[in-house]
């Protein structure tokens, strides 16, 4: 079938899939720096265990290892995904030289030591949003901004106050907002006496942070919360209920969820209208959580499409969406452009529901002709109208990309072993 076959058929439905092609094209998803060398960054020992709850698994070859690898990884991955690819980095990414004073620790960190990576967004037209770093650091004891050490306490929310400035610095040089998600893996390992106490420390840390000055038409912070992880098994400081609540009682400060941060039976496609029904804008990680907060690479499944519908139901400009996984076990980039090219097949599909319909369908009662024309929907030429899409963004369409993953593989990560 051609797209104008599949354009008609979409088109009896009520759907301008050239529109849908269209809105696609402008809405940012962040890609995120850490897939590319397993969250090592190059602020510290590259070999560090990390910390937080954080693991990666698998030893793939051609992990990059400095920044001009990871930068040209990247490259690689703009060059094969269509849509409008925005930058995520964690503080830990920052760049050191002669130029800059050489290394400074993360309570030091400047806007100067980000500059090369505004460099590299500024060639490329894009924007950057940007995550503290809260873990895999000696000052992480394990605890950051709950800690109960003052001078520890203070090192990181002097972190987050320095973020705050890196922030502003990449959305006035970018000109686009940047959001600043602020999550930490403070927690226990078993059942702690004290529940409270960490978490009125880590209230007071994060408005410490907030309490530098910034812009809030270009710098979105942010709370993410989290259920557990490795090593934090039994308590986790900012819960979801935490950061809900906190961010909810600010007018600087949105919520972030990340769908792999909740219990399995639960689904953030179903949190995102009961956010939105009361704030204005929210912000999403979108990974693959298997059993837990696994972080596996995003695909074209039932729940990625679910929350891509949400998004667009909601409103497309109410939701900062990035994309957060690091697996180390497959091809890097490939998991990077598989990871992108998913998310926007989601949001494809999401923009070519007639919603108005369905929703008519659902206010008046009639659930058997709603159940029907959802599932009559999965059958149509979706396929046709992504190829366009990507015909359109003049990138590699479906079976067109891998060899040169393949290529890249051959010639330039092999040689980094």
């Amino acid at each position: 079938m051609s797209y104008l076959e599949a354009k008609s058929k979409y088109a009896a439905m009520g759907i301008d899939t050239d529109a849908a092609i269209n809105r696609l094209k402008a809405v940012p998803v962040s890609l995120h720096c850490w897939q590319g060398d397993d969250v090592r960054g190059f602020d510290t020992d590259p070999n560090k265990p990390l910390t937080g709850g954080i693991q990666t698994t698998g030893n793939y070859l051609g992990r990059a290892r400095n920044p001009q690898e990871l930068m040209d990884d990247i490259d690689k991955v703009i060059e094969l995904v269509p849509g409008q690819v925005k930058m995520n980095l964690h503080a830990s990414y920052a760049i050191f030289d002669e130029q800059n004073g050489g290394w400074v620790d993360r309570d030091k960190l400047e806007p100067k030591h980000f500059q090369k990576w505004v460099d590299f967004c500024k060639e490329r037209q894009i924007g950057c949003d940007f995550n503290p770093t809260f873990f895999s650091h000696p000052m992480a004891d394990p605890l950051t901004l709950s800690s109960p050490n003052e001078e520890t306490r203070k090192f990181w929310v002097e972190h987050g106050k320095a973020c705050i400035h890196i922030s502003q610095y990449l959305a006035d040089e970018l000109g686009q907002p940047c959001v600043m998600n602020i999550w930490t893996g403070d927690g226990y390992k078993d059942i702690p006496v004290d529940r409270i106490g960490p978490r009125m420390r880590y209230k007071q840390s994060f408005d410490e942070i907030l309490s530098e000055p910034f812009d809030k038409t270009k710098v979105y912070p942010c709370a993410e919360s989290k259920v557990f992880g490795i090593g934090v098994e039994s308590y986790t400081v900012g819960s979801a209920e935490w950061c809900l609540k906190y961010a909810s009682s600010r007018d600087d400060c949105i919520c972030l969820m990340g769908n792999g941060h909740y219990h399995p039976t639960e689904v953030v496609s179903d949190k995102i209208s009961s956010i939105l029904a009361y704030d204005e804008k929210m912000a999403l990680h979108v990974t693959r959580g298997v059993r837990w907060d696994s972080d596996h690479v995003v695909l074209f499944d039932d729940e990625t499409k679910e929350l891509c519908k949400e998004i667009v139901r909601c409103g497309l400009d109410r939701v900062f969406i990035a994309l957060d996984y690091f697996d180390a076990s497959i091809n890097r980039i490939s998991a990077w452009v598989t990871g992108f090219r998913n998310l926007q097949k989601a949001l494809l599909f999401a923009l070519l529901q007639p919603n108005q319909q369905l929703v008519k369908l659902q206010n008046e009662g009639n659930f058997t002709k709603l159940m029907v024309m959802q599932e009559e929907l999965k059958t149509m030429p979706f396929g046709e109208i992504w190829e366009e899409y990507c015909h359109v963004c003049q990138k590699p369409a479906d079976g067109q990309w891998f060899s040169e993953i393949e290529k890249y593989e051959n010639e330039v990560l092999r040689q980094r072993n």
